[in-house]
């Protein structure tokens, strides 16, 4: 996405131990942002990381409710060697 859309805020109080301030202040300096702005996106990487596990999680339990056909595989199996782009 081309462009940020400006969202209200909340201030959140967060505590973090000296060290991991220092080491976001370096990394903020070096990227030119902010320690906020890391935080917010530390936060988004973990909503979409977990969003991401979820997905695979559910993918994984409807495999296993419904398994794939061994038939269904083996044909796919060499429909992508027939296709594959050779390297």
């Amino acid at each position: 996405m081309g462009y940020h859309m400006v969202m209200a805020r909340r201030e959140v109080l967060v505590q973090l131990d000296d060290d991991l301030v220092d080491h976001l202040d370096q990394l903020a300096k070096t990227l030119g942002t902010n320690r906020s702005e890391l935080l917010r996106r530390g936060a988004q990487a973990v909503i979409d990381a977990e969003d991401t596990f979820s997905a695979d999680r559910d993918l994984v339990a409807a495999y296993r409710r419904q398994p794939t056909e061994p038939a269904l595989v083996r044909s796919a199996a060499r429909l992508a060697a027939r296709t594959a782009p050779e390297w």
